[in-house]
C-alpha cells in the first residue's frame, strides 16, 4: 500500500503504519507483547480487544505458520494499554530480516515503551525440563555472525544510533521482577534464567549443532525472538523475554528422541496459562517514566 524501501522500510512507511492504527483504535499502548509458538492466548486475554488481521494493515508482512494466527490486538490487561502481536514473522518463511522486525518499528511509533517477547524453544541445557519457562538474560546472534543482522543497511537516526550497544539488551530490572513475580505465584520450580540461541530454521538443529551450541553458552536454542529485541533496543525500547521449553534438544546419537512442531504446540498448550498469569502480573507491575524509563 505504501513504497517500500530497497533495505525494507522507511521511517516513513513505519510511521504511516502507525497513523493507520491509531486512526482505528483509541488504545495508546505503552507495552507491546509477542506471542511465539502456541502462545498466541496472551492477546485473549485483553480485554476491549480491537484487533486487526495482519493482511488488513497498511506494509505488515503475513504470518505463514500453523499456530500463528496472524493478529495485531489492542487492549488493556488489568488496566494497562496493551497491543499483541498474535503471531510472528520468520526467517524462515522467506521474508528479509527487515520485514520481520518492522512491527518493532511501529511499536515504537505507537509509544510502547516496554517490549515483551515469547518463544517456543528447544532446552540445551540438560537441567531443563519440558515445560520450564527460560527468562532470557543473553543472546547468541547466529544469522548475525554471518552479516545476517536486521539493522543492516542505511541506518536512520531517527529510530537510533548506528552502532547500538547489546550488553544490556535484556533489562536486568525486569529480569528480577519476573523472578520476584514467578515466586510469587509459585512458579520457582520451572522458572530458568538462561540464554538463547537463534538459528535460521526451518529444520531443527542436528545433534553436532546442538552440542556445538551447549559448548558455546546456550542453554535453548530456537528461529526468532532476537531480531527483534535488536531492533526494539535500536529504537530505544525495554525488552523481557521468555522462552517456554517444549522440546529437549537431542544431544546423543543413541537417542530415539525427534523434535517436532506439534510437540512444540502441545506444550504450549499446557502451560500456557501460567505463562498468560506471569506475564500479565508483570505487566501491572511495570512503571512507566519510572522505574523502566
Amino acid at each position: 500500500m505504501f513504497p517500500e524501501s530497497s533495505t525494507g522500510y522507511s521511517y516513513e512507511d513505519c510511521q504511516a503504519t502507525a497513523d493507520w492504527l491509531q486512526s482505528q483504535t483509541a488504545v495508546r499502548p505503552l507495552v507491546g507483547i509477542v506471542c511465539g509458538s502456541g502462545l498466541g492466548g496472551l492477546a485473549d486475554a485483553l480485554k476491549d480487544q480491537v484487533a486487526f488481521n495482519y493482511r488488513d494493515i497498511p506494509n505488515f508482512p503475513q504470518s505463514t505458520v500453523h499456530g500463528h494466527a496472524g493478529r495485531l490486538v489492542f487492549g488493556t490487561l488489568k488496566g494497562r494499554p496493551c497491543v499483541c502481536m498474535q503471531g510472528r514473522f520468520h526467517l524462515y518463511e522467506g521474508y528479509p530480516i527487515q520485514k520481520i522486525t518492522m512491527p518493532m518499528r511501529i511499536f515504537k511509533l505507537l509509544g510502547v515503551e516496554t517490549v515483551i517477547l515469547t518463544n517456543a524453544a528447544g532446552g540445551l541445557n540438560q537441567d531443563y525440563k519440558v515445560g520450564d519457562i527460560m527468562i532470557i538474560k543473553d543472546h547468541l546472534n547466529m544469522p548475525g555472525f554471518a552479516g545476517n543482522n536486521p539493522l543492516a543497511g542505511p541506518n536512520d537516526d531517527r529510530f537510533g544510533v548506528r552502532f547500538p550497544c547489546m550488553s544490556d539488551a535484556y533489562d536486568r530490572e525486569l529480569q528480577q521482577l519476573a523472578l520476584d513475580v514467578g515466586s510469587e505465584l509459585g512458579y520457582s520450580d520451572f522458572l530458568r534464567e538462561g540464554v538463547y540461541c537463534v538459528l535460521g530454521g526451518p529444520s531443527f538443529e542436528t545433534i553436532a549443532e546442538c552440542r556445538m551450541l551447549h559448548k558455546l553458552g546456550a542453554d535453548a536454542v530456537g528461529m526468532s525472538t532476537v531480531h527483534e529485541v535488536i531492533v526494539a533496543r535500536h529504537c530505544g525500547m525495554h525488552v523481557f523475554a521468555l522462552s517456554l521449553i517444549t522440546n529437549k534438544a537431542v544431544m546423543d546419537y543413541d537417542s530415539e528422541e525427534k523434535a517436532n512442531h506439534e510437540e512444540v504446540l502441545q506444550t504450549g498448550k499446557q502451560r500456557a496459562e501460567q505463562l498468560e498469569r506471569l506475564v500479565s502480573t508483570i505487566v501491572t507491575r511495570i512503571e512507566h517514566n519510572n522505574n523502566f524509563s
